[in-house]
């Protein structure tokens, strides 16, 4: 099941959530996280990014499990969505989905909640990246309820 909603990605209830982050080559703490990185970093603290630092340089597209710090899941996947020009492709979307399954099957997780990935820090046209996103768990979602949360600021 895939359902498209408006929201905040951390008010979902699923077992875990996915953050679109970058190839983790810039220390976590020389960034300054924006979009749902930010709202990790500020609500559920910095033990998700510390571990995530210990991780190295990830492959564009690849996915990577942490602990969700003082958020309500059972952990959370980080996809490198964006190159290292801070852009996203089709296939960083792709492959971000694809590996994002993934790592939820081996933990066991059947609920999951993705932004759209791309289309934030990205740059990546929102409704085009919400089509690739939605065609990627399409194909390999079976078995999931998925939720995919488009970001609207509380004042729209």
């Amino acid at each position: 099941m895939i359902r498209i909603v408006e929201g905040d990605l951390l008010e979902q209830r699923v077992d875990a959530i996915v953050n679109a982050w970058n190839r983790n080559i810039i220390p976590w703490w020389l960034l300054l996280p924006q979009g749902v990185s930010g709202a990790i970093k500020k609500r559920g603290g910095l033990q998700p990014f510390r571990e995530l630092a210990r991780v190295g340089a990830m492959p564009l597209g690849s996915a990577v499990v942490t602990s969700a710090g003082q958020l309500p899941y059972q952990g959370i996947i980080h996809v490198a969505g964006i190159n290292m020009l801070w852009r996203a492709s089709e296939r960083s979307i792709r492959d971000s989905v694809r590996n994002a399954l993934a790592r939820a099957r081996e933990h066991s997780w059947r609920s999951l909640a993705f932004p759209v990935i791309g289309a934030g820090s990205g740059g990546f046209n929102e409704e085009r990246a919400l089509n690739l996103l939605r065609a990627a768990l399409e194909e390999d979602a079976a078995g999931f309820d998925i939720t995919v949360v488009r970001y609207r600021r509380p004042d729209r």
